[in-house]
């Protein structure tokens, strides 16, 4: 009898473990800096894109947005939030990194990162420790600032950051979206007016929470949000990444 109820335990507690494998969700994990990150509704419209990733996905799929204000690659690891991240990870998960905003911040030595050496190695950390999970890595370079000049030429603000990131995911065999091209196409074909429309470029008394206005030519409102998030999603369809969980 003994021996009876014991297999009857056990192949309960197989079963158990296997419907819990079989109906565990794909968890896409999003690290980054404030573009990407949650908002508190006292600073809306402003819209991280990893706030509305999930959207685009279908209901097998979780998006956990762990991005935050003013992090770079050093920064995350330093506070703790990668390891965080790393304890949550299970094969077949998916992790996307995006940094450079703040890890160019020379006078922040929490955050800055010298692009040809300590940020290099930060992103290959990254996708190394992503990989020994089982998970898989997608790298994306930094969205581009609304940086026009007096003849209305748009400026870059992100110097070799982004090309590092592209050179990491190349070296690494990593998935690269470059968003930093994608939102520069943008803008510019925007122009230096309409493009206001993507960023936190409100007039006195648009919104409540700034009742001043605001201008803000690095994050985004709702609308360019959605919009950069699209660009991710289009980028995932052509690279033939997840494309059974898009709607």
């Amino acid at each position: 009898m003994k021996v009876k109820f014991l297999l009857v335990v056990l192949i309960c507690v197989g079963l158990s473990a296997f419907k819990s494998s079989e109906e565990r969700k794909i968890h896409l994990y999003l690290v980054g800096d404030s573009t990407m990150a949650n908002k508190s509704e006292k600073r809306y419209p402003e819209t991280g894109w990893g706030m509305v990733f999930q959207e685009f996905f279908k209901d097998r799929v979780v998006v956990e947005n762990h991005a935050l204000n003013g992090r770079s690659s050093k920064s995350f690891i330093g506070e703790g939030h990668w390891a965080k991240v790393l304890n949550k990870l299970q094969p077949g998960d998916y992790v996307f990194i995006q940094f450079g905003h703040n890890d160019q911040k020379e006078r922040k030595p929490d955050r800055y990162t010298n692009p040809v050496t300590t940020y290099r190695a930060n992103l290959e950390r990254y996708v190394r420790e992503t990989r020994e999970k089982g998970a898989h890595p997608i790298l994306l370079s930094s969205v581009v600032r609304r940086n026009f000049n007096d003849e209305g030429t748009l400026i870059d603000t992100h110097g070799l950051y982004p090309l590092i990131t592209r050179i990491v995911s190349e070296s690494v065999d990593v998935p690269f979206i470059d968003l930093q091209l994608m939102t520069e196409v943008k803008v510019v074909e925007m122009g230096t007016e309409k493009s206001q429309e993507l960023y936190m470029c409100l007039k006195p008394g648009e919104y409540p929470n700034y009742p001043d206005g605001n201008k803000d030519n690095t994050h985004f409102n709702n609308f360019g949000a959605r919009v950069v998030a699209k660009m991710v999603v289009d980028e995932l369809k052509k690279k033939n990444i997840l494309i059974t969980e898009l709607k």
